[in-house]
């Protein structure tokens, strides 16, 4: 089943290295991790995206992340209500026939063309996981040179409690 952890950790060296060792470790795959700085200065959120078999090995990996010194607060946020989204950076050959084609397929999905010249152009779009994959099965046929995609970001809806946070200090 897919999991969606978020984790708030110190900016130092090293953390991200340490963090993704401890799924590795375990034979986790990650599937996608997105690293970001927060509001606060020194604080970075993690947000990864893992297929685990049953809840307890969600159990055994948050504890796991917990016991890390870097780590300030993990959440298990998949069985809450979230708004996640994620980025993708598309670049698509066109021909002067096929042009107004992909143009009605970006429409629908409020994509963006953020650069175009004489035989590509470049689409961002932003939005569930599910809009992303169905967005890039429909552009598919027209060919796709390059994709960069982001990972998923997520954050829990309205006043929901994202899990235990440790107390810390900066030094």
């Amino acid at each position: 089943m897919k999991r969606i952890i978020t984790m708030t950790v110190l900016n130092r060296p090293g953390v991200l290295n340490r963090i993704t060792n401890l799924f590795s470790k375990r034979n986790y795959n990650i599937e996608s991790i997105s690293v970001g700085l927060t509001e606060q200065e020194g604080v970075s959120r993690i947000t990864c995206v893992v297929h685990v078999e049953n809840d307890g090995m969600v159990e055994q990996i948050t504890k796991q992340l917990n016991k890390q010194i870097d780590v300030l607060k993990v959440a298990d946020i998949s069985d809450q209500a979230i708004v996640a989204r994620e980025l993708i950076l598309m670049k698509v050959p066109v021909l002067p026939h096929n042009r107004a084609e992909i143009y009605s397929i970006i429409e629908p999905f409020r994509a963006s063309v953020i650069d175009v010249s004489k035989d590509s152009i470049i689409i961002q779009l932003t939005g569930e996981t599910e809009k992303i994959e169905a967005f890039i099965d429909l552009i598919k046929p027209y060919g796709i040179r390059e994709l960069a995609r982001t990972g998923t970001t997520a954050f829990p809806r309205g006043n929901q409690r994202t899990g235990q946070q440790k107390s810390f200090s900066f030094v």
